[in-house]
């Protein structure tokens, strides 16, 4: 006998058992893929044990408490927009708020389904926004505060605008595509849907510095010159030649430093923060970037891409579990995933489960960073100038040397500046020991 002809109660409860069995097939690749991915273990101790971390050593006076006063004043702000998104993500989803705004939205157009999934996800979406914007307002005057923000209150406006409408115009699409999916496969449409997250991850990796960096910056080549010159000997040293090396106008919103390596083949590029290049010797500038060539190096990015594709994948599956469960459906005022009025429940899980996933994410990220800091070492050879490099980004970026160990073990994507000089000095102490 086929699915389709089983008795519904039948047909659901194997849809819902399959879709929470690959959910944990899934689940379980993506953890083989994390174990097996991550440098868990990058140095081995140097004679006399591992140099201890001295939280505020090597930086001017007064950057520690600088960088410890501005972590007061912008950790409980970003804390309570994360926790307000939250509360506002669960009230639109489990009661007739959302639902009405769902309908609301997509009145003027007729009302279609089409247009609930379309208007009323954008609605949602900035609904979203709007409640927590005060909040960000006040992280952005903090900013401005201890001077790490340069943006204009209009250009601020401008980027929320834009990165809201990024957001909610992908969102949108992608739940549509979900909803259609539901009304067209009401028992399978999570494994089409899963690998379509699947496949929204990777495009997303090779899009994003094509499509969406561009959107909030400018970039201009490096000038010819020796610094230029150095830095695309290290890429071909490295194994991993770029196409250019740019300049973003960072400085228009921000005094932080940074510099990133983003694309792939064709498209693969370092890129220097203005600000990097204005504050920075080239010796520091060349171990930020021997650093990011790590990543390339190390295919970070592509590791990170199949961890990101599979544990959509099993989100989108588990999200197909949770789904045909009556009682939840219920409570949010749905009939089925092929409902409308099942976006706001969609949009709260997604949230629950994005929050659910940081911490293991940033477990992940402070390793890979890790290989990353070991890499350039090697490669430079400069001890000295990393931990220069190390204490002059603290400076500038205001990064607290020594934060709560629960904050840090979940929000923390990199180590602390002072992790990273101590793990410089055992390196350092390696080679003059082999």
């Amino acid at each position: 006998m086929r699915e389709d002809q089983l008795p519904p109660r039948i047909g659901r409860v194997s849809a819902r058992r399959a879709a929470l069995l690959a959910a944990g097939v899934l689940g379980a690749a993506f953890v083989v893929v994390v174990a097996v991915g991550t440098p868990w273990n990058l140095l081995p101790d140097p004679p006399g044990g591992a140099t201890p971390i001295r939280p505020g050593a090597g930086l001017p006076p007064g950057v520690a408490e600088r960088a410890e006063s501005f972590a007061a004043a912008i950790r409980p702000a970003s804390l309570a927009s994360l926790v307000l998104g939250l509360v506002a993500a669960a009230v639109l989803a489990l009661t007739p708020l959302g639902r009405w705004l769902v309908r609301s939205a997509a009145r003027p157009l007729g009302g279609g389904w089409v247009w609930q999934v379309l208007l009323g996800t954008v609605a949602l979406v900035l609904a979203g926004r709007l409640i927590t914007l005060p909040l960000s307002a006040y992280g952005e005057v903090v900013r401005h505060r201890f001077g790490l923000s340069t943006r204009s209150w209009p250009l601020w406006l401008r980027d929320v605008a834009v990165s809201t409408a990024i957001d909610a115009v992908l969102t949108a699409l992608a739940l549509l595509a979900v909803v259609w999916l539901a009304r067209r496969a009401p028992r399978t449409w999570w494994g089409w849907a899963a690998g379509a997250a699947a496949a929204m991850v990777v495009a997303g990796s090779f899009l994003y510095p094509v499509v969406i960096e561009p959107a909030f910056n400018r970039f201009d080549p490096l000038p010819a010159g020796q610094l230029r010159t150095d830095l695309l000997e290290l890429a071909e040293e490295n194994g991993t030649p770029v196409e250019d090396v740019l300049v973003a106008d960072a400085s228009r919103r921000t005094t932080a430093l940074n510099a990133y390596v983003s694309g792939f083949g064709s498209t693969r590029r370092i890129v220097l923060y203005d600000t990097t290049l204005a504050q920075l010797p080239d010796a520091e500038i060349e171990s930020i970037a021997a650093h990011e060539l790590g990543h390339v190096a190390s295919d970070d990015v592509l590791t990170g891409t199949l961890e990101g594709a599979l544990g959509a994948a099993a989100a989108v599956a588990l999200l197909g579990w949770l789904l045909s469960w009556t009682p939840l459906l219920r409570r949010a005022g749905a009939d089925s995933a092929g409902d409308p009025r099942v976006v706001p429940l969609v949009l709260f899980l997604a949230a629950v489960g994005t929050v659910v996933a940081m911490p293991v994410q940033n477990l992940v990220s402070r390793h890979v960073e890790g290989r990353a800091d070991l890499h350039a070492l090697d490669l430079t050879g400069d001890a000295e100038a990393f931990v220069a490099m190390q204490n002059r980004l603290a400076t500038a970026n205001l990064s607290d040397p020594d934060p709560p160990a629960a904050w840090h073990w979940f929000f923390g994507s990199h180590p602390t500046g002072p992790q990273r000089v101590a793990f410089a000095e055992d390196w350092q102490r390696l080679q003059e020991a082999g």
